[in-house]
């Protein structure tokens, strides 16, 4: 009986001591999400990726058919990105550019190119550092959701960004 309490005492102990980290630097905290360490749900992973929400703060950025300018919502998203990315100078992208299934293969590679740029170059603009921006194209290799129909075309034109380094 006296060896079950001191066993049940102990991974309690264990659990407690398990259970409670905290983010240890300032970016650390930058990447948790707030100033006093509380976690926004926000996730940063080396090779996280923002389409599926593990690459901290930043968000993925979308496309018109057949276009690499970025529109109203896609500048707002990369200003977002932008400062994060400033907040925490750590963190290095690559930017993933992608189109949907309509178009030829190397038509969508140049086009997904188009696009990485497109999103690197207005980083740069905002003061991020371009050596921190890489950039590769997947044309339509990729899909983010799969479909036929505009509903799922206009989810996988898009720019997603992967945590390189952190």
């Amino acid at each position: 009986m006296f060896t079950r309490a001191i066993f049940s005492t102990l991974m309690i102990g264990l659990l407690a001591v398990g259970c409670s980290s905290k983010p240890k630097n300032s970016q650390d905290l930058a990447a948790a999400g707030n100033a006093d360490g509380a976690n926004s749900g926000l996730t940063l992973e080396l090779n996280g990726d923002s389409d599926s929400n593990k690459a901290g703060g930043l968000r993925t950025v979308f496309f018109g058919y057949d276009s690499s300018n970025l529109d109203s919502e896609g500048k707002e998203t990369l200003k977002n990105n932008a400062e994060f990315l400033k907040t925490n100078a750590a963190v290095e992208v690559q930017v993933e550019g992608h189109c949907d299934e309509r178009g030829g293969r190397q038509y969508n590679l140049a086009l997904g190119e188009r696009r990485a740029k497109s999103v690197r170059d207005h980083l740069v603009a905002l003061g991020v550092a371009a050596k921190r921006v890489s950039i590769v194209s997947y044309g339509n290799e990729r899909p983010s959701t799969e479909g036929h129909d505009e509903s799922a075309w206009s989810k996988n034109r898009r720019g997603n960004f992967v945590v390189t380094a952190k």
